[in-house]
């Protein structure tokens, strides 16, 4: 008896199925597997790319958070080249973003390490700055395969460069692995096994396809969370995230411009934040006919009775307590979800 294994494209599974309804008549085993790249669904929900951000212009990290939520998983870290290395190791990103801001050439010649790091796991780069800044990183850094986008350029804009960029390296990817899988059909040609029509499919097959064809992805909650700490974002985030489709705010006021053109369920804000604060945003919130019945639940630092009881007198939905008590968070979140 004769042994194959072999991994094939999920879009080659039909002929795959063919196959192996008729090797089962024979004495020939096939094990099939299916390989599937990263943009199947998951949970009914396209996968999106992890983006590791790091440089001095917060402002464009900030849009990444606030903006490109919905095609990125986004995380930041310091310019630390052992912070960047820990990250690249542990995150596996599928790109780094580095955001310029005024680096001076000591501070582009030790980032010729990290880029020698990045081009070593194979990660692409990504460099965004204004003409002066990206010509500096250009003459000052040995970096190869930089990817440089020049300000002024909108978020759009970004966010489109690197979906080109990640979704080319897919593309080329599954090229490269064409090839093995033709080279594997091709073996069993010249083993001269006939290949059934698709009527002649077993019914149990026929069962499966129907059944895939008919289910519907579940629609998931979406849930903004506004503070001005970028590690508290990055924590809840990471929680949620599993469970809820998550987008983050760094200031009330990022947080009131992302709801002029999207919608959420529910809204985590932080009470005391600079700039426009939690009661800030609440307000504006009350006062808009189209969001006045979001609910909101307040994150505070605050602990003394006399601003507890400030914080309920604005009637929000719920409260919590820094540190966030995560389990006590989600417990929460499903009660104002049902």
């Amino acid at each position: 008896m004769y042994y194959i294994y072999a991994f094939f494209y999920c879009k080659k599974i039909q002929k795959i199925q063919n196959i192996v309804h008729n090797l089962q008549k024979s004495d020939i085993m096939i094990m099939v597997g299916t390989y599937c790249n990263v943009s199947v669904q998951k949970r009914g929900h396209t996968m999106k790319y992890k983006v590791l951000l790091s440089g001095r212009n917060k402002i464009i990290m900030n849009e990444f958070f606030s903006y490109m939520d919905f095609s990125f998983e986004c995380l930041s870290c310091s310019e630390r080249y052992d912070d960047i290395v820990n990250h690249l190791k542990y995150i596996h990103p599928d790109v780094f973003v580095y955001c310029l801001r005024g680096e001076n050439p000591d501070d582009l010649k030790k980032f010729c390490n990290i880029g020698r790091k990045i081009e070593e796991e194979k990660i692409p780069l990504v460099v965004i700055g204004d003409d002066e800044d990206c010509e500096l990183f250009e003459k000052v850094t040995v970096v190869s395969r930089a990817t440089i986008l020049r300000k002024p350029i909108t978020s759009q804009n970004i966010e489109a460069e690197v979906l080109k960029l990640l979704n080319g390296r897919k593309m080329q990817e599954n090229e490269d692995t064409e090839a093995p899988i033709a080279a594997a059909l091709k073996v069993l040609e010249r083993m001269e096994i006939p290949v059934t029509t698709e009527s002649s499919v077993t019914a149990e097959s026929s069962v499966m396809a129907e059944s895939s064809d008919t289910a519907k992805p579940s629609v998931r909650k979406h849930i903004l969370v506004v503070d001005d700490d970028s590690s508290v974002l990055k924590l809840i985030k990471g929680h949620l995230a599993e469970q809820y489709d998550v987008a983050t705010a760094i200031s009330g006021k990022v947080a009131m411009k992302f709801l002029e053109t999207k919608r959420t369920d529910l809204i985590l804000l932080d009470y005391e934040m600079p700039g426009e604060n939690g009661v800030d945003v609440l307000n504006k919130i009350r006062c808009n006919e189209k969001l006045k019945n979001l609910p909101v639940v307040f994150l505070t630092g605050v602990s003394e009775r006399e601003k507890i009881q400030e914080v309920l007198a604005l009637r929000p939905q719920g409260y919590l307590l820094k540190p966030i008590d995560m389990e006590r968070l989600s417990v929460t979140i499903e009660s104002l979800m049902a």
